[in-house]
């Protein structure tokens, strides 16, 4: 199996068992046995426990990143950039349950360094979501903007916690919710040439 492959393979399964059972509670050799690989050469990728948890992470980072970019192309407006970013954010967490569980229920056993990775992605995220306003929204100052950046990545935060504890949300939904919000805040930094608040 090429090296990559392999990688991606034992980041999975990590993952998963990691939910599963925790990653306090959870072994090198749990995960070997699970890709049907030895323990060192689990060591050999990703040197132990904690550097195969950041792979994890920063593997999530990039895909979330990939997602979020490829839903906001081709958008006109911003309303219609925030619909869609929102849409593609809350899919990602619906089809990345495992990593999400394991974030969100285990973040205070991570440690600093995988903890400092988690806040990378919300960086990230904040930092995408700053982008794309400034674009959009030009009648908002780069403060209202950069404050509203912030904002939207904590209110997605708690609204995917909320999706988790109901069976019946789905990303459409959460989207929805998230988009009667927050888009009445925004809707008045659109100049009259990219859009209204009833675009």
């Amino acid at each position: 199996m090429p090296r990559a492959e392999r990688e991606r393979q034992m980041i999975d399964v990590a993952v998963t068992t990691f939910a599963e059972h925790g990653y306090v509670a959870t072994s090198m050799d749990d995960i070997a046995e699970r890709v049907g690989v030895s323990k060192p050469m689990l060591y050999e990728y990703f040197h132990s426990k904690e550097g195969l948890l950041l792979a994890a992470i920063r593997e999530a980072r990039t895909a979330l990143r990939q997602a979020t970019e490829r839903a906001v192309t081709g958008a006109t407006t911003g309303k219609e950039v925030l619909e869609r970013g929102l849409l593609a954010y809350f899919r990602f967490m619906a089809e990345r349950q495992d990593a999400w569980s394991l974030l969100r229920h285990e973040l205070s056993f991570l440690g600093p360094v995988a903890s400092e990775e988690v806040e990378a992605i919300r960086q990230q995220q904040t930092d995408f979501n700053t982008l794309l306003m400034r674009a959009h929204l030009s009648g908002a100052s780069e403060e209202e903007v950069e404050a509203a950046a912030e904002i939207l990545v904590g209110a997605c935060e708690r609204m995917a916690v909320w999706y988790e504890r109901h069976d019946h949300a789905t990303p459409e939904l959460a989207t929805q919710y998230t988009m009667n919000i927050i888009w009445n805040g925004m809707a008045s930094w659109q100049e009259p040439d990219r859009g209204t608040a009833a675009d």
